[in-house]
C-alpha cells in the first residue's frame, strides 16, 4: 500500500520528519519557556496566598481561609508527587514542586 503524504506522491519522507522533529523542539522550547520561573517569583506567589488566606480569614471566616491554604497545600503535594515520579528526587523535586505550585506570580508582575 501506497503511503499518502500531504505534499503529494513526491514527497520526501526524510525531510517531513525533519520538518516534524523541528516542529516538536520549537513547541517543547516554547511551553518550558512559559513555565520557567526563578525562586524568588514562587516566593512572592507564596506571599500573595498567606496574604489573601489571613485576609480572606479575617472577613469571612478562618474556615474558609484554611480551606484556600489547604488547597494550595494539596496542590503542592500533587506536584511534588508528580516530580518525583518523573525521577527528581529530593530537593530537586521539592523545588520544582514549588515553583510550579507558586510559580503563577510571575504572571502578575512586571
Amino acid at each position: 500500500m501506497e503511503q499518502q503524504w500531504p505534499e503529494g506522491p513526491h514527497a520526501d519522507p526524510d525531510a517531513a520528519r525533519a520538518r516534524y522533529s523541528a516542529d516538536m523542539r520549537a513547541s517543547r522550547g516554547a511551553l518550558l519557556a512559559l513555565f520557567r520561573v526563578e525562586t524568588a517569583i514562587a516566593h512572592m506567589g507564596l506571599g500573595i496566598v498567606i496574604t489573601a488566606c489571613a485576609f480572606v480569614g479575617v472577613v469571612w471566616s478562618p474556615r474558609t481561609g484554611a480551606i484556600i491554604a489547604g488547597a494550595f497545600a494539596a496542590f503542592f503535594l500533587v506536584a511534588l508527587v508528580v516530580f518525583l515520579l518523573a525521577g527528581r528526587r529530593g530537593w530537586k523535586a521539592a523545588r520544582a514542586a514549588y515553583k510550579f505550585t507558586f510559580g503563577w506570580a510571575n504572571w502578575i508582575t512586571p
